[in-house]
Parts: structure tokens; C-alpha cells; sequence
């Protein structure tokens, strides 16, 4: 109850009170900080996803902003040879605004990744933006078949049958290509289950379907029992290591991750870096109070 306390009043402290604990799970404010983030990966045999922190924008201009930050992103990586790709929100690129601006931002930096022979994955966010997310992937996917890649949150009700309904986009020429991760927003009952032990379950449902269609996916947990979910999966249905991966964020459960790197899978770490730092930073805080307590002992009880 406490940690919980503390983690609801922490956003409401200066930011750089924040930043003791958000500089663990950021790269950065800048672009030069998040490459050689990207390059220690890289050294440590993790591949990594770049992310340019902001979401849900008031202001179209916002959007063409973001979107030449991106290109310059996907230029400048590409030039240090990082071993990754990106990921982009849509609400960043006015998606709430106007779909059709949104689409054709996103658009335009797919195509300049697939131009390196790289990818962009399309973020999910809130439930509002599940069918405009969708649909905003099939649209690209039809133009750059194997250039994008979508998230799927496996408290929501409706993913499994999501990923039945797309069913008729994937081939074994262009695979669909998700990550699958539990969810992070908070959503009604109605349309998310709330029971740890019943998202865990409907993840590894969805998992299997994906596995059993010869999807390509993205394993986005730091839940342990998962993690031997999934390879419990992976060995049921012979599933070749260039046909998954597992990704977790920045600065999250290091030593399972290095065990997945040692087991020899393919892992992925989300790089998020820029000046809109702080609201992602607090949103992990409200996932995980426990930190409130560990940044206020940091603070006051030096050893």
C-alpha cells in the first residue's frame, strides 16, 4: 500500500527528483546517448528497438516534427551500424487527430527503413486505438510487406481472435509480425482481463496460436514463468530460433535477460530515448511501486 502511495505522489515531484529512478530505463534525452546505449547491446549480443519517447499529441505539427526526428533516427542508426530497428506510437504521429496524416507519417518511415533492408514495429496503445492500429498496419503491410510489425496485449479480450482475423494478410513469403506483451494501460472490464494468473494464461494462448500458424513473434515479457512458457512452446511445436524472438525493456530484469541471451535465443531490448521522458517514466513507476521505495532509500539512506 505504501509503495503504491508513494509511486501515485512521485509524478508530482520536480523531474529531476524523477530521474534517479527513470535513468535506468532510458537511454537518454538525445540521439547521440541512445546509439552508444544501442552499441553496449549490441556488444552484449542483444539486438534493440529505438523508440523516440512521446504519445497522444494536441497538435498536427507536432506529428511532421516527430516524423523527420524519425528519419533522422533511422539515418543516423543506420550509419553506426546499430543491430536493430524501431518502434513508433501512432498517437505521436496525430493518429487521434487525423488518420490520415498519421498513416501517411508512418508511412513514410517504414518506407525509409525498408530502404536499409530494416523494420518498424507499430506500437498498441489504449483500447480507443485498437482498430485504428489494425487497420493502420494492414495498410502498410500491403505496401511493405515485411517492413512492419505490430503489438498485441494479451489482456485484451478480444487479441486472440485478432490474430485469427488477420489471418488472411500472413503467408509463408510475408509472415505477420507481432509483439506480444501483456498490456500496460489501464482498461475497463469489459474489454481486458484483470486477474494476473488469466492474462498470463490467454498470453500463452495467444503464444501457441501464433506458434501454431508460423507467426513471427516477439516474446515482450520479464514474467519468468512465461519466459519457461514459452520455451515449453518453442520445444512442443519445433519452433526454428529465426521464427521468434524475446524483447524486454531497458533496464528490466537483467539477469533473466542475460539468461535468455546464454540459452542462445534472439533478444531484443526496447531503447527509449528523448526529451518526453518523463511520462513513460512514471507509467513504469505505477507498474512497478516497488521502485518508489528503492528511489527513496537511495535517496536518504546512503551507505
Amino acid at each position: 500500500m505504501l509503495n503504491k502511495l508513494i509511486a501515485a505522489l512521485l509524478p508530482y515531484f520536480p523531474k529531476n527528483f524523477i530521474w534517479l529512478f527513470s535513468k535506468k530505463y532510458i537511454a537518454g534525452e538525445n540521439i547521440e546517448q541512445a546509439m552508444e546505449v544501442a552499441k553496449d547491446l549490441n556488444k552484449k549480443g542483444m539486438l534493440t528497438t529505438i523508440d523516440i519517447l512521446g504519445e497522444f499529441i494536441t497538435d498536427l505539427a507536432e506529428a511532421e516534427v516527430n516524423k523527420h526526428d524519425y528519419l533522422n533516427v533511422i539515418e543516423v542508426a543506420e550509419k553506426n551500424g546499430i543491430k536493430g530497428n524501431y518502434s513508433v506510437k501512432p498517437t505521436m504521429f496525430g493518429l487521434l487527430l487525423d488518420e490520415e496524416v498519421c498513416y501517411q507519417h508512418i508511412r513514410e518511415i517504414v518506407k525509409k527503413a525498408s530502404q536499409h533492408n530494416n523494420f518498424v514495429r507499430i506500437d498498441m496503445e489504449d483500447s480507443p486505438c485498437t482498430d485504428m492500429e489494425i487497420k493502420l498496419y494492414r495498410r502498410i503491410k500491403a505496401e511493405f510487406p515485411t517492413s512492419v510489425g505490430l503489438v498485441l496485449q494479451s489482456y485484451m479480450r478480444r487479441t486472440y481472435q485478432d490474430i485469427v482475423d488477420m489471418l488472411d494478410m500472413h503467408s509463408p513469403e510475408a509472415s505477420n509480425n507481432y509483439r506480444l506483451c501483456k498490456g500496460i494501460y489501464v482498461e475497463p472490464k469489459e474489454v481486458a482481463f484483470k486477474k494476473f494468473d488469466e492474462v498470463n494464461q490467454h498470453y500463452l494462448e495467444d503464444l501457441e496460436l501464433m506458434f501454431q500458424k508460423n507467426i513471427y513473434v516477439g516474446i515482450a515479457t520479464h514474467d519468468k514463468a512465461l519466459v519457461e512458457g514459452a520455451y515449453a512452446l518453442i520445444k512442443k511445436y519445433n519452433v526454428p530460433k529465426d521464427r521468434f524472438e524475446f524483447q524486454m525493456l531497458l533496464g528490466v530484469t537483467p539477469e533473466l535477460r542475460q539468461s535468455i541471451v546464454n540459452d542462445g535465443y534472439r533478444l531484443r531490448v526496447y531503447v527509449p530515448f528523448g526529451v518526453n521522458w518523463f511520462g513513460y517514466s512514471t507509467r513504469r513507476l505505477k507498474e512497478n511501486p516497488k521502485m518508489a521505495t528503492q528511489i527513496i532509500k537511495g535517496l536518504f539512506f546512503r551507505g
